[in-house]
């Protein structure tokens, strides 16, 4: 029998002309493409693509299957379509855990839409600071940030989301006092469980007073709008927020990766894979905002 993911990477390498360009479509490595096209060789034992320098061309053989390919790839799609309406229908628990200011500043809209899209699900958002055990069944999925794949446990499955990144930022009206000549002081504004972090400079406006130290984010959040000094926050709060402003001459820093992460049999789940496919999606499209890259606000202090 003919594997459809042998097929389907048959089709992008096709579509690519080459299969270093299929892979970085699929987002897997090139041996991979190789390898799974060598199965569909095998299989049907003909040869699909003849090497030439310019790339991959398709053999005879190739373009008989490449019009069967697609015509796979829309029954494919249509199957798809009417088992995500049956899945419309999918009732039971949906407990998600992530940070708080991931929930609040980022993905509740996103929360509330799938919420409309299934109303049968009942969703549990668990949003602290503690990390929730998978395996323990304390949640179904996890938002997480991941600095490094290798300290993922290996019971997770995951879709891998885009990378995040922070930066110092200042009250605008602080800034436009600064410049103005103002000598009030300028406090760190730290959350007292972290500090300044090590990547984290003053750049052009310099500190002046004593550490301001808070609780949790949102009381971070809430000094830094105030004009009491600068801070270090995740670019889609920072960029985001119109009264804040990012301090000149400070650096962004990477803090890692976003992973929607599952356990086990969990993941099998229709209402589990609705939802991690769902807020995967919604991720990838934010990552100009979480990179930093996003200039939809303004924002007249980043340098960088």
């Amino acid at each position: 029998m003919i594997d459809w993911d042998d097929v389907r990477y048959f089709l992008a390498a096709a579509r690519a002309g080459s299969v270093r360009a299929a892979a970085g479509r699929l987002g897997v490595n090139h041996s991979t493409v190789l390898r799974r096209i060598a199965q569909l060789e095998e299989r049907l034992g003909a040869q699909m693509f003849e090497k030439l320098p310019s790339g991959y061309r398709l053999t005879a053989a190739g373009e008989e299957v490449l019009e069967l390919a697609i015509q796979m790839e829309a029954s494919s799609h249509q199957l798809e379509t009417r088992v995500f309406g049956r899945d419309q229908s999918v009732r039971g628990p949906l407990r998600v855990t992530l940070t708080p200011i991931l929930a609040t500043h980022l993905l509740m809209p996103d929360f509330a839409e799938f919420a409309r899209l299934h109303p049968d699900i009942e969703m549990e958002i668990l949003s602290s600071g503690e990390l929730a055990n998978l395996t323990n069944r304390e949640a179904d999925v996890a938002i997480r940030v991941v600095y490094d794949r290798k300290t993922l446990p290996l019971n997770l499955h995951g879709l891998k989301g885009p990378e995040l990144f922070g930066g110092v930022y200042m009250s605008r009206d602080r800034l436009a006092a600064w410049r103005a000549g103002a000598h009030d002081p300028i406090r760190w504004i730290v959350i007292s469980v972290h500090g300044i972090p090590d990547w984290a400079s003053e750049g052009e406006v310099r500190t002046t007073g004593p550490l301001f130290r808070v609780m949790d984010a949102a009381a971070e959040i809430a000094a830094v709008r105030q004009g009491l000094g600068i801070t270090t926050l995740p670019c889609f709060v920072g960029d985001a927020d119109p009264l804040l402003v990012r301090v000149p001459g400070t650096d962004l820093h990477m803090y890692g990766t976003l992973w929607a992460l599952t356990q086990g049999e969990t993941r099998k789940t229709k209402r589990v894979r609705l939802f991690t496919e769902f807020v995967s999606r919604r991720l990838t499209a934010y990552a100009p905002l979480l990179a930093g890259l996003s200039t939809s606000f303004g924002n007249e202090g980043d340098h960088g």
